[in-house]
């Protein structure tokens, strides 16, 4: 076994109460980024509040799994204890999965075996789980809600994280599919949709950040662009949509309608980040987060 993260056996543990607070939680990706919101979601269990739906896109998704399941610290110790196990990542990860993270590992020994998911639990209707993944035919997000099989939304959950240039797409009924984040990077226009009052947003950037816009892709557009036209071009504006639907956070914030959290400062952490001890303190910084906006948010979710 490959190091693990030095401080594994501080990591909160134990089960959410069964209590559900209405609302939606959303989620953003990121890869390892993700951490910083696992932390949040920890806290957010251990304060009883187990928002009644929520949506995520790529590590968002994945991450998000545990949260529904009301596991706290569980997805916490999935990278801070196998990030260097090349079954989670790696190449033996790639040449099984052509992906660099190991889906089969995760949703197969890690789920059943190592640190089991309360099935059971995560498949209740009465918690809503939607992940967002991107059609690689016509570049648009697609989302995938539970009820029907766990093998299904895995998939879906696995195509959603599934990254672009460097992993092979998810087929889902004669569909290609790719990384969420390819068309859509904060989904939190599907939670105003269904009509959520009260919708909690985690946030892997700090507030202000906003990406480069370059006129176009050149990486999109060669490796995609002659087959999966529609998808380079979500790909070339994906820089655009996320600053725009940053903009719009900040003024649903402002305005009350949305409550979100975000790093309270930036730690420049990769979202291959090998440093298991920086990870571990990036979890911790969005646990500590949460804790110092409890109040705040209580008021928020009318607690």
């Amino acid at each position: 076994m490959s190091k693990a993260y030095s401080r594994l056996g501080e990591l909160p543990r134990g089960r959410a109460s069964e209590s559900i607070t209405p609302g939606c939680l959303v989620l953003e990706g990121g890869a390892l980024r993700g951490t910083y919101s696992v932390g949040v979601m920890d806290a957010l269990m251990e304060a009883d509040i187990n928002l009644q739906a929520t949506v995520g896109v790529s590590a968002g998704a994945l991450n998000g799994i545990s949260y529904v399941s009301g596991q706290i610290g569980r997805s916490a110790r999935s990278p801070l204890t196998y990030r260097h196990d090349q079954r989670y990542f790696g190449l033996r990860a790639y040449l099984r999965n052509k992906s660099p993270f190991g889906f089969d590992f995760m949703f197969g020994e890690l789920t059943y075996k190592l640190d089991p998911l309360d099935i059971p639990r995560f498949m209740q209707p009465s918690r809503r789980f939607v992940c967002v993944a991107t059609n690689c035919r016509t570049g648009q997000p697609e989302f995938f809600e539970k009820g029907g099989s766990l093998e299904d939304i895995f998939i879906a959950t696995r195509a959603s994280s599934t990254m672009p240039y460097i992993s092979e797409m998810v087929d889902i009924k004669g569909q290609p599919y790719l990384d969420g984040g390819c068309s859509l990077k904060i989904p939190h226009r599907w939670a105003l949709e269904q009509g959520f009052e009260k919708i909690v947003v985690i946030k892997t950037y700090p507030n202000g950040f906003r990406r480069k816009v370059k006129s176009g892709s050149r990486a999109a557009s060669l490796v995609y662009g002659r087959r999966w036209p529609s998808l380079a071009a979500s790909l070339a504006r994906s820089n655009a949509d996320y600053n725009q639907a940053c903009d719009e956070l900040d003024q649903l914030s402002a305005s009350g309608r949305a409550f979100v959290i975000a790093p309270s400062r930036d730690m420049h952490i990769g979202r291959m980040e090998q440093d298991l001890e920086k990870l571990g303190d990036w979890y911790w910084l969005g646990y500590h987060d949460a804790k110092a906006q409890m109040d705040e948010l209580r008021k928020y979710l009318g607690e």
